[in-house]
């Protein structure tokens, strides 16, 4: 969408993405910047005891609850959201994307789901990610 997000402060606008969706309207989202501003640590999703969650790459603290708590309250400030389309690779947008690790950073898989791509998923919306939309 062009905001300045990403855990480094940069965007990762997509016009291609903004021209198929030209008609519809777009509500903008970040769990990330919102819980933790930008420039911020990166995170991990990883796999402790059969749970995914949120892990700072800098202080190892779980981000869980921060962004599942964001995802909660922006579909419930938004009841009428019939799409979600989430960023790649994200460990909170990642639809299908994500980098799964284990809690000693070995990968186990990417195909990852994030934390409020998952929230958007148990709600039953339509759920993609961004690049496989423009692939759709």
């Amino acid at each position: 969408m062009g905001c300045k997000c990403r855990y480094d402060a940069s965007d990762n606008l997509n016009n291609e993405l903004l021209e198929k969706l030209k008609g519809y309207e777009i509500l903008t989202f970040c769990p990330e910047d919102a819980a933790f501003g930008s420039p911020r640590p990166t995170m991990d999703l990883v796999n402790t005891d059969g749970s995914i969650e949120a892990i700072s790459n800098e202080s190892f603290e779980n981000l869980s609850a921060s962004i599942l708590s964001y995802a909660y309250t922006f579909f419930e400030n938004n009841p009428d959201i019939e799409l979600f389309i989430g960023k790649d690779r994200s460990p909170s947008c990642a639809v299908c994307s994500g980098k799964v690790y284990d809690v000693e950073k070995n990968l186990l898989h990417k195909q990852g789901t994030g934390l409020m791509a998952k929230v958007a998923l148990d709600l039953g919306l339509e759920c993609w990610d961004s690049e496989d939309y423009l692939d759709a």
